[in-house]
């Protein structure tokens, strides 16, 4: 009896020690939870729907700006701007689920508006509802600052008048601008993925100019120069781009813009000066040796009849020598002596026959013969038909002397849409190669033996005082064709004589 009685006062010593330990651990994470309610960094707020705030930690009374006496028997929706639309939506939502979270803006008791992200469940302790908050308002504000910045350089972005493109060290298009898409004539969405490279690789940049810009990606935080680029449609475009390797987010910015006309405005530039000073020297050139050939032509026709002996050969071939310094001198001062030019209404079909007419005995002489096409009823137009005669001699002077084993020069006339007259001269000789057809037109630049390359340049000129172009097509060892476009419109000056000279086209 009595051993039993110790074994249960022993039980019950165990149980008493196991309920002591049980209190102990109770107390203890009483304490580790007190402890977390109070230290904790987010706002917490116990309430329920009676009596309000029933209690709030050290973080909530901060983000309100008042002791936690303050607080209490408050009720939360006191401080929520019920203005807001969403409030009726977070009520409805806690209501229906028992738990929320979201963000509100709060009146805090001093009148200043706070943004709080809060989670609300409902009966979360002791039949208590809990509110856990955080002030987000300056995040919220930078974030609305970071938003407003992105808008302003998305803005910059897609208005920029110079094509933009972001791409990353894959060299992937992640992006263009509209700039772009007007520049390549493709699509952002056709774009966006392919790789820049294979990009420039189908606008038929070298692989050479390839490799050189992978380089200067490897080795180079920043570069810059001009790309020449032929676009599928066939146009030709000069591009100075410039790049910035890791602008952000491990991508990289490179900007360009057409340069085209500017360049080609600067080439007519460099030529105006060119035919500036070619036209201040020929005009000196033309007086000092005028006089003295008139004389030398004199004497050589006197000695010619008076020596007796026959040297016809020589006296030719001195002649011929003599007229061709007079007509290069002829050439210069096309070039050097201001004049009024006269445009009158002609017909440029009878102006090309008659051209072909006086070149025949020539064409003969080296076994060439014309083929002269007219495809349309060419309207007539406002010129100067001696200068568009000698455009006309010039190039198919120049299309006979290319053939020494004769061919065919086949000479077409057709309309443009109205707008203009289409004239080409197409021969068969050897062709021009690529690095000597873009120098055709400079000043004293011939790929003829004899030539002095002023005929050209002439030809030029006067067929842009026409209002007109001068195109050359060439394929090397099919032939060459120069194709000239003349508007049919009459224009102001063209209507009245002008006094012409180089310097006017500076």
């Amino acid at each position: 009896m009595k051993e039993r009685r110790l074994q249960d006062d022993l039980a019950q010593l165990k149980r008493d020690e196991e309920l002591q330990e049980l209190e102990k651990k109770v107390q203890k994470n009483a304490d580790l939870y007190r402890d977390l309610f109070l230290e904790a960094l987010d706002g917490i707020i116990f309430w329920n729907n009676e009596e309000g705030i029933i209690e709030a930690n050290e973080s909530a009374c901060r983000i309100f700006e008042s002791s936690e006496q303050q607080l209490k028997n408050k009720k939360l929706e006191d401080f929520v701007c019920l203005s807001q639309k969403k409030y009726s939506k977070v009520l409805n939502e806690l209501k229906q689920k028992g738990s929320v979270r979201d963000s509100l803006v709060f009146l805090m008791p001093n009148g200043q508006k706070k943004i709080l992200e809060f989670t609300t469940k409902l009966h979360s302790v002791d039949g208590h509802h809990m509110t856990i908050l955080r002030n987000v308002t300056d995040s919220y504000k930078m974030e609305q600052e970071l938003r407003k910045r992105e808008a302003k350089f998305r803005s910059i972005f897609e208005c920029s008048i110079e094509g933009i493109i972001l791409w990353n060290n894959q060299f992937e298009i992640v992006d263009v601008n509209p700039a772009v898409e007007e520049l390549l004539n493709e699509t952002k969405h056709a774009l966006i993925g392919q790789s820049i490279l294979s990009i420039l690789a189908r606008n038929k940049m070298t692989r050479e100019h390839i490799k050189e810009q992978i380089q200067l990606h490897k080795y180079t935080e920043q570069s810059s120069g001009i790309l020449s680029l032929t676009l599928r449609n066939g146009e030709n475009l000069d591009v100075e781009y410039s790049t910035r390797r890791n602008v952000f987010s491990k991508l990289n910015l490179t900007t360009f813009r057409d340069i085209t006309a500017k360049l080609k405005m600067e080439e007519q530039l460099r030529k105006s000066d060119t035919l500036s000073v070619i036209g201040q020297l020929a005009a000196g050139i033309a007086h000092e040796i005028r006089n003295p050939l008139t004389a030398l032509k004199g004497f050589i026709q006197l000695l010619e009849d008076m020596i007796k002996e026959d040297h016809s050969m020589y006296f030719s071939v001195i002649k011929s020598e003599l007229n061709r310094i007079d007509s290069i001198i002829n050439e210069f001062l096309i070039l050097a002596k201001p004049k009024v030019v006269q445009y009158i209404d002609s017909d440029i079909v009878n102006i090309m026959k008659d051209t072909i007419e006086l070149l025949k005995p020539q064409a003969v002489l080296h076994n060439v013969q014309f083929k002269f096409e007219v495809e349309d009823e060419i309207p007539t137009i406002v010129c100067e038909p001696n200068q568009l005669k000698k455009v006309f001699i010039n190039l198919i002077k120049n299309a006979i002397e290319v053939m020494p084993n004769g061919g065919f020069i086949t000479i077409n006339l057709r309309l443009l849409e109205g707008k203009e007259i289409l004239i080409s001269i197409q021969d068969e000789g050897e062709g021009i190669p690529p690095e000597k057809l873009q120098m055709l037109g400079e000043p004293f630049y011939t790929t003829k033996e004899k030539g002095t390359g002023l005929g050209l340049m002439v030809s030029y000129q006067i067929i842009d005082e026409h209002n007109g172009q001068i195109e050359i097509e060439s394929v090397q060892g099919k032939g060459t064709t120069f194709l000239i476009r003349l508007p049919t419109r009459k224009d102001d000056r063209q209507n009245e004589g002008i006094h012409k000279h180089p310097n006017d086209y500076r």
